[in-house]
């Protein structure tokens, strides 16, 4: 069991950062197949699976707690400097997914998805015309579906390799607030606020939703896919991994705009390509 909470950490980790997929560690520690299989699998392998997503679980919730106040002060402090480097991280990740399609041709129904889910990422930037910071959370029924439907969004992405699950977030400009929320639900928590922990739970429990119903749903629509149109994915999913670095800079907050901010900037975007390209050759 302790194996497994270390292994569902170091997914939370990799969900929590943009550009790093969870998807992807999960390959690199030998699990995905499990992982999937036990989703698509709980209803005939109810007790075998849950012992072994139970811990995963547990892992992900650790590291998602633990890290969401250090991401949420970078955002907040370092807009521009810790957006590159997400950028760095996705983009850097992308051999990664170009090599599943080496060797296999291109043609149009290759290019379809790729140009439709390109173009499908621009729009919710350019749509949302936002930053994560100013996104709508208050309490109400168009926000509550919105919150469901960004957590299918999210769960969908987390569990395909190569993809970040929170790069999605980020595009869709939910990404800080939902750190913010989780923030104040631990504050709350500490200072027994319950109006504060009500309110905190108007947006995680629809989002919550939307994350489990995106992982049993989607997992089967991603296992479909894979088996009777691996390149045309893996091509949507370039699609998708190339537009999220321009969705991100569309929404980065730039009034803190400095020549050395800028410059690392630079640093800090070099260093998430270095730091996914190594990922990737694991």
């Amino acid at each position: 069991m302790i194996k497994e909470i270390l292994e569902g950490i170091i997914i939370g980790i990799a969900n929590i950062i943009p550009g790093v997929s969870g998807g992807t560690m999960m390959v690199a520690m030998g699990i995905y197949d499990k992982l999937i299989e036990s989703i698509t699998h709980l209803a005939s392998q109810f007790k075998k699976s849950m012992r072994f997503l139970i811990p995963i679980f547990i892992g992900i919730g650790i590291a998602i707690v633990a890290l969401s106040r250090l991401f949420e002060f970078l955002l907040g402090t370092y807009p521009i400097p810790t957006n590159l480097a997400f950028c760095g991280l996705i983009l850097g990740g992308l051999p990664f997914i170009t090599a599943k399609v080496k060797n296999k041709g291109f043609n149009l129904s290759m290019a379809i998805p790729c140009l439709l889910f390109f173009v499908l990422v621009i729009a919710m930037a350019v749509v949302s015309e936002t930053s994560g910071l100013r996104a709508d959370l208050s309490f109400g029924v168009v926000n509550v579906v919105l919150l469901f439907l960004v957590g299918v969004i999210a769960a969908a992405t987390m569990v395909i390799p190569g993809v970040s699950g929170s790069m999605m977030l980020m595009c869709l400009g939910y990404y800080e607030p939902i750190l913010s929320t989780i923030n104040t639900t631990i504050d709350s928590l500490i200072h027994f606020d319950l109006g504060g922990l009500l309110q905190c739970f108007g947006v995680l429990i629809p989002f919550g939703l939307g994350i489990v119903v995106g992982v049993f749903a989607i997992a089967k629509l991603v296992e479909w896919l894979f088996a009777r149109f691996e390149v045309q994915t893996y091509w949507a999913i370039i699609g998708l991994v190339i537009a999220s670095p321009i969705a991100i800079l569309l929404n980065t907050d730039w009034s803190t705009f400095t020549i050395i901010q800028l410059l690392v900037g630079i640093l800090t975007f070099a260093l998430g390509w270095f730091a996914a390209s190594k990922l990737g050759e694991k």
